[in-house]
């Protein structure tokens, strides 16, 4: 026969903890809460502080050999008047490169024979992204390179060396804005807004997205190419749920 006192113990702390649990909130009641949710954006314009410039040489020769001479060439004395306007090793990256055979197509014979194409000679291009952490210098650098042998349409961008507190700024107002949404729907529903339940970052855009205005020129030299720098936005969104109090 079982120790009727240990059994009583046991009883007892049954009890006990049954008690505990029923005084504790079910997570599923925090979960099933009545809530506001809402977006909040935050957006930032600023000018920009460095321009990066796409160049590319191109040559053609009667064989790979003469046309990647000629390339080489024209890219070295490129890539020496980008260091000596002030450019740094660490800001030239070649982005592309290549060699291709030029074909000439024969027409059709008489006799409707087709005749396969022959080569006669190669194309080669060498592409190279130079940053320009002197904004000012972008027109005149571009200028300079299209004399000493760029010849193939390229692209510029406008960004920003450092672009952290921008963002940290724009998230700031971001959860600004969503509190403010709120208030206004718990305004207008007659109720009040309680604690924040979650909060994250949406996928709004960290990325500059330029904005012209043209009467920034980015050149001063009366020589180089005119350039109209404007402005970045940077933008970020938060996703905030908020609990409703009655």
């Amino acid at each position: 026969m079982k120790n009727p006192t240990k059994v009583q113990g046991i009883f007892l702390l049954l009890i006990a903890l049954t008690a505990i649990g029923t005084s504790l909130p079910a997570k599923a009641d925090y979960d099933d809460a009545a809530r506001i949710v809402v977006t909040g954006e935050g957006r930032i314009d600023i000018a920009p502080d460095m321009a990066v410039l796409s160049l590319t040489v191109t040559r053609e020769a009667q064989t790979a050999r003469a046309a990647l001479d000629a390339n080489s060439s024209a890219m070295k004395e490129v890539l020496a008047a980008m260091t000596s306007q002030g450019i740094n090793n660490s800001d030239l990256q070649t982005s592309g490169f290549s060699i291709q055979p030029k074909y000439s197509y024969a027409k059709p014979s008489a006799n409707g024979e087709r005749h396969p194409p022959k080569i006669v000679g190669y194309s080669v291009r060498n592409s190279l992204t130079v940053r320009v952490r002197d904004i000012n210098n972008a027109g005149s650098i571009l200028d300079r390179s299209i004399s000493l042998g760029v010849n193939e349409s390229g692209s510029i961008s406008f960004t920003n060396s450092d672009s952290s507190e921008t963002i940290a700024q724009a998230r700031a107002l971001a959860v600004k804005d969503a509190i403010a949404k709120a208030g206004t729907l718990a305004e207008a529903a007659g109720v009040s807004t309680g604690d924040i339940l979650e909060i994250s970052e949406g996928s709004g855009s960290r990325h500059p997205m330029p904005m012209a205005r043209s009467t920034m020129m980015m050149s001063q030299s009366s020589d180089s190419v005119p350039l109209a720098g404007g402005e970045n936005t940077y933008t970020v969104s938060v996703n905030v749920s908020f609990a409703i109090e009655q």
